[in-house]
């Protein structure tokens, strides 16, 4: 016993840069903001070792810059992440409420839709069919399929521009 606590005086700083290490891997899978406070910890706290400061000061300075990381910057950091505008949205958020062009006829059970010079798989949000050539609006994205609904001036199996929409208890003629 006497030789494990030699060695973790002598190479305190090994242990506490594994524990940076891993500490910052459960954080790339987690992404909660949690570990990275505690991997900073661990970084001062292997700075403090290798200055030479006994191994219950290494623990008091691991302990004291997380908890001040958990209690100070990670709320900061999380509320600048949550308020992002529009333009700091990322990949899937960015496409809803974008506009897509149906490629073939989109129903409530298939269909595919171009977004931003992709094809997706698409699906109707209301069921109902959706021509194709038709301007869409994506209302959400579940998995790797598109959720559209026709954009304002479109109807159901009626493509953009293809004429005036009825009125009120008037039928279309063509």
């Amino acid at each position: 016993m006497q030789e494990v606590y030699e060695w973790m005086l002598s190479y305190g700083w090994a242990l506490w840069l594994v524990l940076f290490l891993g500490f910052a891997a459960i954080e790339a899978l987690t992404l909660d903001l949690f570990f990275a406070m505690l991997s900073v910890g661990a970084l001062a706290a292997m700075l403090s070792s290798l200055l030479g400061a006994p191994l219950f000061l290494q623990v008091v300075v691991f302990a004291l810059v997380s908890v001040l990381m958990i209690a100070l910057v990670r709320p900061l950091a999380l509320k600048h992440l949550q308020h992002s505008s529009k333009d700091q949205l990322s990949n899937i958020d960015r496409l809803v409420g974008g506009p897509a062009l149906t490629l073939e006829a989109v129903t409530g059970l298939a269909g595919t839709v171009k977004i931003g010079g992709e094809t997706w798989s698409a699906r109707s949000a209301a069921g109902d069919t959706l021509a194709a050539g038709t301007q869409v609006r994506v209302a959400r994205i579940e998995g790797a399929t598109a959720v559209v609904e026709a954009s304002a001036g479109n109807t159901p199996d009626r493509p953009a521009g293809s004429g005036k929409t009825p009125e009120p208890g008037r039928r279309e003629t063509t």
